[in-house]
């Protein structure tokens, strides 16, 4: 006797959730698949348990764009507590090293400027970081010791927004891969205090912010219209260059072939993304003046 077939169904575009806190990236996107009745959905960037904000999901076609969301830019609100550091640079981490020292506000901010710019950090041991074919998280719980290499991580910003005796909450603007409980321990050596993650919430990832974020007691709240909540399928190439087509250009891109690109603004290089009618087509490099599609959109135009 045959399984029988999927009743989920094919959508298409970007759902820029609110996480709340204690709840995982994976168990949010599942919740959402159920509101959507849909086939397929990822996240852009995980977001652990403890923090909320911005987690956005990609349906359907819009899987291909995750890359692009990913890369981008990411904004963080965040609290330090001082006195203790953690071994995963948060609160649910066990204590390994204390002081009775505190910061006073303008120590804090004498030393952000060490953290601007493209610096070398050393991710947490509680990270999704793969050692050897294991994440560093599964190993720090089983007790093995986790030892990460430095790496190069870019900080565009960083802010004191305010501070009392025990805590101090700060915002960050960063490129891929950075560790803001790394900056948190990293801050608290350099004071002498030691510090940890207490609060964490993102408030951009790429192009999208908390303006667009819905929660799920939103969408799941009687009465809702989930789908109204989401993005098209382009919301996740906004920040790449987009050059127009006719028919005839997305056909034969379509079928994987390059495309000369005519016109005084068209690129001879870089990369891009082709649309017909308002619907994306292709995306990949540019090189000698053609756009040589590394993925196709199966969209109607």
């Amino acid at each position: 006797m045959s399984a029988p077939r999927s009743k989920r169904i094919e959508i298409n575009g970007w759902l820029i959730l609110d996480k709340p806190v204690g709840v995982t990236s994976t168990h949010a996107v599942s919740r959402l698949k159920r509101i959507f009745n849909a086939k397929k959905a990822g996240h852009a960037g995980t977001l652990d348990p403890l923090a909320s904000g911005i987690l956005p999901v990609a349906f359907g076609e819009a899987t291909k764009t995750v890359p692009f969301v990913q890369d981008g830019e990411k904004a963080y609100r965040f609290t330090v507590r001082w006195g203790a550091e953690t071994d995963s640079d948060d609160s649910e981490g066990a204590i390994t090293r204390t002081s009775d020292e505190r910061p006073a506000p303008d120590q804090i901010a004498d030393l952000l400027p060490r953290f601007i710019g493209t610096i070398m950090q050393t991710p947490p041991a509680y990270s999704a970081i793969k050692i050897n074919g294991e994440r560093a998280y599964d190993l720090a719980r089983d007790g093995e010791e986790v030892n990460l290499a430095p790496r190069p991580v870019t900080i565009h910003a960083l802010d004191l927004v305010r501070t009392d005796e025990n805590e101090a909450v700060l915002e960050a603007q960063c490129g891929k891969g950075t560790y803001v409980r790394a900056i948190a321990r990293d801050l608290g050596r350099l004071l002498g205090c030691f510090g940890h993650v207490v609060a964490l919430r993102r408030t951009r990832v790429g192009p999208f912010t908390e303006e667009d974020s819905v929660t799920l007691a939103e969408l799941e709240a009687e009465g809702a219209q989930p789908f109204d909540e989401l993005l098209s399928v382009e919301a996740g190439l906004s920040e790449v260059t987009c050059i127009v087509v006719d028919r005839d250009g997305a056909a034969r891109l379509r079928r994987g072939q390059s495309l000369l690109l005519r016109g005084r603004d068209a690129p001879i290089e870089g990369f891009a993304y082709a649309a017909c009618g308002g619907v994306p087509v292709a995306f990949g490099p540019v090189e000698g003046g053609e756009l040589v599609p590394s993925r196709v959109f199966n969209l109607p135009f």
